[in-house]
Formats: structure tokens, sequence, C-alpha cells
């Protein structure tokens, strides 16, 4: 399955939406994304997982580097709505409690046509 990636920046956070899975074949795609991302150093990011099947643990380990690179730059990195499989991922890793996790993207990052 293909993996789709889209950032959304605004006003110091952006918001990155995933579609597909996260896997060893996808997640230098992923790994790309953030590298672009953080270079322009937003204060927060919400990676919002609503559309994500599945995430194994090379997914895993890259939204661990983005959380670790975001920290260094002072900034934060949440995790949104993810889909029950991939909360159990979470959850079984214990990776619930490094990440602060949304049951949905925060109204305040939901960025909205023309804003």
């Amino acid at each position: 399955m293909e993996l789709k990636v889209s950032t959304r920046s605004h006003a110091g956070y952006a918001v990155v939406a995933i579609t597909g899975e996260i896997d060893l074949y996808t997640a230098p795609r992923l790994q790309q994304e953030f590298t672009r991302l953080l270079q322009d150093r937003p204060g927060r990011v919400v990676i919002d997982m609503s559309l994500v099947e599945f995430c194994d643990s090379t997914g895993m380990n890259v939204l661990l580097s983005a959380l670790k690179r975001i920290k260094e730059q002072g900034g934060e990195l949440d995790v949104a709505a993810p889909r029950p499989a991939v909360r159990k991922i979470l959850q079984v890793t214990g990776l619930d409690s490094v990440f602060t996790v949304h049951e949905e993207v925060p109204q305040e990052f939901l960025i909205t046509e023309g804003s």
C-alpha cells in the first residue's frame, strides 16, 4: 500500500497527515518529510494518524527519531487520532507514555482553507 504524507504549516506549528501503511518500505518517505519539516523548526508538530492502517517498528522508529529531533530544537510532537491497531502498538511498546496522544487532532491545529 502506498504512503501519502501531507504537511500543513501555520503560525509556528504543523500538522502532518499520514495515509496508508508505515512499514520498512514506506518509512523512508515519512523520514524525508520529517527531515524537510524540521528544517523549518516548527514549535509544535501534530501527526494526524487517523488514516494510518498499519505501523510497524520501522515506522515507530521514524516517529521516535522525529520526536527526539524536535525536542532538541525545543519543540513538541504529538500523535493524534491513531486507529485501534496503531493505538495497540503504542500501548504494547509503551510509546503511549512517550508521545502525547490525542483522540483527535486538537481544534487549535485544524487548519481551514484560507487561514
